[in-house]
């Protein structure tokens, strides 16, 4: 059975569709079959991996709405392994049309369950909200993500979104986990950045990745070329932080095929 994992913050612009994309694409160059679903309704992650939403035919709506084996929606993308279930404008309206469905905080659950056994990893990429669309991408998962940006306005909802989860493990999902607090957007030049790294570390110590995301250009270029950082430039320092991260997680799962030394860097230290 292959492991589900969102990635989820109810704040913008914090790095859910850039892990997600360039996660998958770690995990799949390292020979792990991923698949990632877009479920937002921006589609981000769709366009990102090369993909124009305004040509989907079927998409993750259609596979929660109307029933739609997903096996009709899956799209192989330009990264060996890394496979994609678009997303369209459409799933705007999928909170309206889930109201009166009976177990509607599982609908997506359903759809994962019919395809879970084909993959190792699936990575949901969520909307930035808390939303029926989010419980459901929760409720499908084994574990989330948390991007968190290194500033301190992006602590602030931090709390809540940790009260959701707590929510959803009493009611909805009892074996989801926190797969683990992911730094994103560090400035290496910043002392008030190195200072958020050493509260949230300090505070949420475990749950926190040692892998951190920095501030990279290749890693802002790629999506408008259609490309996950591995396809776009496999050197630069936000492949090498995404193929780290991978790591950590094989290793947490005890699914790694990698010494535990390969693609190590010290970020804190590191000079751009």
């Amino acid at each position: 059975m292959g492991k589900v994992i969102a990635i989820a913050n109810q704040k913008g612009g914090v790095g859910k569709t850039t892990t997600a994309i360039n996660l998958g694409a770690a995990l799949a160059v390292l020979e792990y079959k991923t698949l990632i679903i877009d479920a937002d309704p921006q589609a981000n992650a769709t366009s990102g991996l090369g993909q124009d939403p305004r040509n989907v035919q079927t998409s993750i709506y259609e596979c929660i709405i109307d029933d739609i084996h997903p096996h009709n929606t899956i799209i192989s993308t330009t990264t060996p392994n890394l496979f994609l279930i678009p997303a369209h404008i459409d799933l705007v309206g999928a909170e309206i049309e889930m109201i009166n469905m009976q177990t509607r905080e599982k609908m997506m659950k359903k759809v994962v369950e019919k395809i879970t056994g084909e993959y190792d990893f699936i990575i949901i990429d969520c909307s930035p909200s808390l939303g029926l669309v989010t419980i459901n991408a929760l409720c499908a998962s084994d574990s989330v993500i948390i991007p968190v940006q290194c500033e301190y306005f992006a602590l602030e909802g931090l709390g809540k979104l940790l009260n959701t989860i707590k929510i959803v493990q009493t009611r909805l999902n009892s074996s989801l986990d926190i797969e683990g607090i992911l730094l994103t957007m560090f400035d290496t030049r910043l002392r008030l950045a190195k200072q958020v790294v050493e509260e949230v570390r300090t505070h949420f110590q475990q749950m926190v990745f040692d892998t951190i995301i920095n501030r990279n250009t290749k890693l802002g270029e790629a999506p408008s070329f259609g490309e996950t950082i591995i396809m776009h430039d496999a050197k630069s320092t936000g492949a090498i932080a995404y193929l780290n991260l991978a790591r950590e997680i094989l290793q947490k799962n005890n699914m790694t095929r990698m010494d535990s030394s390969d693609y190590e860097i010290d970020f804190l230290n590191e000079k751009k």
